[in-house]
């Protein structure tokens, strides 16, 4: 992990503990560094004006004050709602594990009683389905897609016949009821759509691309639409 990633992620960690805060202990394992890299990351986010307090003896550890930390939420009952039904419907969409994150950020700076109202009410609203891929996998095609970096698929096809693609992963989309990774596959060196449900297993790599020009893979059909 990138020192600025980590330095996020500590920040985060430190917010989430709220009042019961976190010890050196338990973010080291958190971030999987050592404590001294941890003391020393509170001390640079000290020192960049980040409130974060020290408290020393049995149930001390580091402190983030949320209130000069964090803005305002507004956001209502009905808001917060509407944010937990999509992830719910959609709980096998990529980026899914990173909406529930922001849900969760959402939920933690909430009064306590519109948190309790929310969670009253979404107990009344019911969704049927499971996921159909691993959150493993998913997590390695969003983070290839983002940084763009080639994927290694292990994919079965319409007959069931395994095989191993590496693939410049250019666009996520949704039709028919399924979710379709497109890229260019270097096995095949062609466009090549993937069903998600498909993919027995995915690995990020180290080895970038280039993006290739937008109408190599065709014009979307007339009612689709990109997420903006």
């Amino acid at each position: 992990m990138q020192r600025a990633a980590r330095l996020h992620a500590l920040t985060e960690e430190l917010r989430r503990g709220a009042e019961r805060g976190r010890t050196a202990d338990q973010l080291a394992v958190r971030l999987e560094v050592t404590t001294r890299t941890v003391k020393r990351d509170i001390s640079a986010l000290q020192s960049a004006g980040v409130p974060i307090e020290s408290r020393a003896g049995p149930g001390g550890g580091y402190f983030l004050d949320r209130a000069a930390s964090l803005p305002a939420v507004n956001f209502t009952v009905a808001q917060a709602i509407a944010i937990a039904l999509a992830l719910a419907m959609n709980r096998d969409a990529p980026f899914a594990e990173d909406g529930r994150a922001a849900l969760a950020k959402l939920l933690d700076v909430m009064d306590p009683e519109s948190r309790r109202r929310a969670e009253e009410v979404g107990a009344r609203v019911w969704v049927r389905g499971s996921a159909h891929s691993s959150s493993a996998i998913r997590r390695a095609i969003e983070e290839c897609v983002e940084r763009r970096r080639l994927v290694s698929l292990r994919y079965l096809d319409d007959d069931g016949v395994r095989s191993d693609r590496r693939v410049e992963p250019h666009m996520l989309a949704h039709t028919g009821g399924r979710w379709y990774l497109i890229g260019w596959c270097r096995t095949r060196d062609a466009v090549r759509w993937f069903r998600l449900d498909r993919v027995a297993d995915a690995a990020t790599t180290s080895e970038s691309f280039e993006p290739r020009p937008a109408d190599v893979f065709g014009e979307p059909p007339r009612d689709a639409f990109a997420v903006r």
